[in-house]
């Protein structure tokens, strides 16, 4: 009696650890993942099925909830900024979802918490490392993004993105999402708020500068409402007429058609501290250094197809003379909480179109979303429901 007792009781802890590892804990067994992924550049979304790696003891497990597709899925995607990409490819960073299993070094997240992943899930993070050590790990020589990209970290994988049920990150690269936030709302912050948020406190715009901001998508309407936030005069430029009213109920105080006045920039020569462009196509960069005060900035988020590429001579910078102008990459880890703590806080958020369905409903609505952006008739972002996937 007392060995079968002993026996019973032996059973029952091994459960109960089994249980435990399974939320808390690494494991050696790799995660399936259901998903929507493209199979060739010119392909139409189709539902996926794949595996993830483990997850390791500095590692949290996320069931995703909410995906945003931002312009930059659509590029990589179709191969417009690499002739080499790998297939089948499943895009997305940016992610919203919740904590189902956390590493037994996890402190920073327990089981139950919302947590978001923007376009980066590692990097060396070498204390000897300049980019990692200053909190820019997206300049990392060794920086993984969430999609796409080789993974030393995991025996050279390439990553899939948000498009899908789950994802395992390192603690390290997982954004701590207050219950407070409006979910639906939370994954394109991630990208399009970091994206747009970084330049403009690189630049310390302040309250009444006079600012632009060149392009009202999901970017550039972002960027309008963090401007306004800090008592900035914002300007928008934009090629679509049926935009205006979304940017000026945004409190932006100006809104210019570029597209129905080739010499939009004489009306504002000089006229702006700062100037951010997230247009994602080729435009004439100079007429926006044109409009820059003496000193002033302008700042490029925008990434064009390779093929269309904007570009600028060197004589527009000599007689534009003490102007400047530099690229922006998202932000780094800690920029990035700082961005949605302070988004939640104000309740700065993208407008958005919720994509739902079944999986091959929500397929299709993808591949519609992208042609959608790509014709520039959007003025928010899409996400995509992945709780019925």
């Amino acid at each position: 009696m007392t060995r079968i007792l002993s026996f019973i009781i032996s059973a029952i802890i091994l459960c109960f650890n089994f249980a435990e590892a399974s939320e808390i804990g690494g494991s050696m067994e790799k995660i399936k993942s259901k998903g929507y992924a493209m199979f060739s550049q010119d392909g139409p979304f189709k539902p996926y099925e794949f595996e993830r790696h483990a997850v390791g003891d500095n590692d949290i497990l996320i069931k995703i909830m909410y995906a945003g597709i931002c312009h930059s899925d659509i590029h990589q995607a179709r191969s417009e900024w690499n002739e080499k990409e790998h297939y089948p490819m499943v895009p997305g960073h940016e992610i919203v979802g919740q904590v189902t299993q956390v590493g037994k070094n996890v402190t920073k997240f327990k089981v139950g918490d919302y947590a978001g992943v923007g376009c980066m899930v590692n990097s060396c993070k070498d204390p000897n490392c300049e980019t990692c050590r200053h909190n820019r790990e997206q300049e990392c020589c060794d920086v993984v993004f969430t999609y796409a990209s080789k993974d030393k970290f995991h025996d050279g994988e390439i990553t899939q993105g948000g498009y899908s049920s789950n994802i395992v990150i390192s603690k390290n690269f997982a954004i701590q999402v207050p219950k407070t936030a409006d979910l639906e709302k939370v994954a394109p912050l991630l990208c399009a708020g970091i994206t747009t948020y970084s330049p403009i406190q690189f630049s310390r715009v302040r309250k009444g500068d006079k600012v632009a901001v060149a392009g009202f998508g999901g970017l550039g309407h972002m960027a309008v409402q963090y401007l306004v936030k800090l008592g900035a005069e914002v300007t928008v430029f934009d090629v679509s007429e049926e935009k205006r009213e979304a940017a000026m109920k945004m409190e932006a105080k100006n809104f210019v058609n570029v597209s129905k006045n080739a010499d939009f920039c004489k009306d504002h020569l000089n006229e702006f501290h700062f100037i951010l462009s997230t247009i994602p196509a080729k435009y004439d960069m100079t007429a926006y250094l044109k409009m820059l005060k003496f000193g002033g900035e302008f700042a490029i988020v925008g990434m064009p197809a390779t093929k269309n590429a904007p570009s600028i001579s060197v004589p527009s910078f000599v007689f534009s003379p003490n102007r400047k102008i530099y690229g922006s990459l998202i932000g780094g880890i800690k920029e990035t909480q700082e961005m949605l703590d302070y988004s939640v806080e104000n309740n700065i958020y993208p407008q958005v179109k919720i994509i739902r369905g079944t999986p091959d409903e929500v397929a299709k609505q993808i591949t519609e979303a992208y042609d959608t952006i790509v014709n520039g008739k959007v003025q928010f972002r899409f996400v995509i429901d992945m709780r019925g996937l």
